[in-house]
């Protein structure tokens, strides 16, 4: 069994409102050195395969086919073995 943690964010090219207001709100607390801030969303997903790489290409396909807006969000994902 494996586990898939997918990280899905905006695009470099959209804007993230939401991190703008979590930057702006770091800020006006005082918190120093804060340069960027993205939020996304986070997913995790049990799979059973025959080997890693086959199982890659599932979680691969279940993201494009589901999890994101191919519009604007992009996504990384890491896999290990449970």
């Amino acid at each position: 069994m494996y586990l898939a943690k997918i990280y899905v964010t905006y695009k470099p090219s959209i804007l993230d409102p939401q991190g703008v207001v979590i930057k702006s709100a770091l800020e006006r607390l005082e918190y120093p050195g804060i340069e960027d801030v993205s939020q996304g969303k986070y997913f995790q997903v049990k799979l059973t395969g025959a080997d890693q790489a086959t199982v890659a290409k599932e979680v691969e396909s279940l993201v494009e086919a589901l999890l994101i807006n191919h519009n604007t969000e992009t996504y990384t994902y890491d896999l290990e073995e449970i």
